[in-house]
């Protein structure tokens, strides 16, 4: 089982930036794709991003698109990162960073991936 840490939240206003980092506790190995979901206070944990671990496709919900990248430093190594850019408040919540070992059609659910981190705080305020 992959240990995964994310960082690098924080608070920040309105249209500002955050870059969240996620790192693997050791070499990444059978991964098939990463991904960010977030969760709000009272609500269910919701998709964000995605990457295909071998050739980098990426995916993102609707609410985001345009303003955040899910990039990853290469195949080989362990870290991923998710670049916020004009934050708005309900991008408030916890972001988690994820990793699934197979391929999955559903991959906007969390079913979808194995290994989870504990979390990261983003607070956007107006």
């Amino acid at each position: 089982q992959v240990q995964l840490a994310e960082s690098g939240g924080g608070l920040v206003q309105v249209g500002g930036s955050l870059r969240l980092s996620c790192a693997a506790s050791q070499r990444i190995r059978n991964i098939y794709a990463m991904a960010w979901f977030r969760q709000a206070p009272g609500k269910e944990r919701e998709f964000v991003a995605r990457i295909s671990w071998k050739n980098g496709l990426t995916y993102y919900a609707d609410s985001v698109t345009g303003r955040f990248t899910i990039s990853r430093e290469n195949a080989a190594n362990n870290t991923l990162w998710l670049q916020m850019n004009s934050l708005r408040s309900e991008d408030t919540g916890v972001y988690y960073c994820a990793a699934g070992h197979a391929a999955d059609s559903q991959y906007r659910l969390t079913r979808a991936y194995d290994d989870w981190g504990q979390g990261t705080q983003v607070t956007v305020s107006d």
